[in-house]
């Protein structure tokens, strides 16, 4: 029994954007004339019905397929889900929202077949390419400078790593599929991180489109992502992205229990009250952003949200413990300075590994 096996599997992570799915299967249709080609929608459960529209694609036509994704989000782990379901010789990876241009598809895919390259980049920033239609000017500049810092950790010049869109054959992600972080969002830059500046890597121009349907993903978000991949990469892989995260909202932790400290003061509490207050709303605070921000991929909502909130408070009140008993034990032979950090380290550590277990139950990254 024969079955279709596609050229090159094209990958679509999608969230919110069921408006552009006919119309991007209409275009690759058009475009990838004489090139057996699949493509696979992995849809992060979007509310607007997105895996719905894709579903009903997948019944009218076989190169369609859909992966819908239940309790985890993220750009790059939807990518990696959807490249990893293909067999295809060739993966490409692109946005749904219409703003890479499908027709450099067949382009991309003749380097890859005839071995001029492993990795092709659809590049807006190289000869004819161009970002002014799909960006803002704050946007490119940001973009371009993101993209000097990103040769830092991929050991090469590359006009745009991080796009988008891009192709690479199957052996090279197979390859770096158990290295990269599936929680972030700039899964190019990855995957050349990942390769250590072994793979062959060519670009092509294309022209950025303006955004038809759909908002976009660009956010706040977005930019730490980058800066964690940054981190974790400039560190060995040593420090996960999702741990950075953790510690830097536990900074911000220190301000609000401050603030709040001053404010129980100020409102006529007695400094033990005051304090109490302050080490409440600190730790709220941390856990409503860590939700948001660190585990966004396994957000809590509703019940499990509360009942979450009060986990993360007995996790923080022993990680609290463990810190006060390791600085104290140091304190007898050590500068306090020195017991002081080592205390903060094991009860952030600490809160870390037990939130992790205990009130986001997932694999980490």
């Amino acid at each position: 029994m024969h079955s279709f096996s596609p050229t090159v599997s094209v990958v679509v992570p999608t969230f919110n954007e069921s408006q552009n799915l006919p119309r991007l299967v209409d275009l690759l249709d058009r475009t990838m004339t004489g090139i057996p080609w699949e493509v696979v929608f992995v849809d992060d459960d979007s509310p607007d019905g997105t895996w719905k529209v894709a579903k009903q694609l997948a019944r009218d036509d076989t190169r369609v397929r859909c992966i819908r994704r239940v309790g985890r989000r993220g750009l790059a782990g939807a990518c990696i889900e959807g490249a990893l379901s293909s067999a295809a010789p060739y993966v490409a990876v692109m946005d749904a929202d219409l703003q890479h241009d499908e027709t450099i598809l067949p382009a991309m895919v003749a380097k890859l077949r005839d071995d001029e390259a492993e990795i092709v980049i659809g590049s807006r920033f190289v000869r004819d390419g161009s970002s002014e239609d799909g960006f803002s000017a704050r946007r490119a500049l940001a973009s371009r400078f993101a993209a000097r810092l990103a040769t830092i950790i991929i050991g090469r010049q590359v006009s745009d790593p991080m796009s988008g869109f891009f192709a690479l054959k199957r052996e090279v992600f197979e390859a770096v599929a158990p290295r990269l972080v599936p929680s972030g969002f700039k899964i190019l830059l990855d995957i050349l991180a990942s390769t250590r500046g072994q793979a062959r890597i060519a670009e092509v121009a294309y022209r950025f489109r303006s955004r038809q349907q759909g908002r976009s993903k660009f956010d706040a978000r977005a930019i730490l992502d980058f800066l964690g991949l940054l981190l974790h990469r400039m560190t060995g892989g040593t420090v996960s992205v999702r741990f950075l995260f953790f510690m830097i909202v536990g900074t911000t932790g220190i301000a609000i229990h401050l603030l709040a400290l001053r404010a129980g003061m100020l409102a006529g509490f007695g400094f033990d009250t005051a304090q109490s207050l302050a080490t409440v709303a600190a730790m709220t605070s941390n856990f409503l952003v860590n939700n948001q921000l660190t585990y966004s991929d396994m957000k809590l909502r509703g019940m499990a949200a509360l009942a979450g909130l009060l986990k993360f408070y007995v996790v923080c009140g022993v990680g609290a413990l463990a810190n006060i008993g390791v600085a104290s034990w140091l304190f007898v032979s050590n500068d306090w300075w020195i017991a002081g950090i080592a205390g903060v380290i094991v009860g952030a550590t600490f809160n870390y590994t037990m939130s992790s277990i205990v009130v986001w139950r997932q694999q980490q990254n």
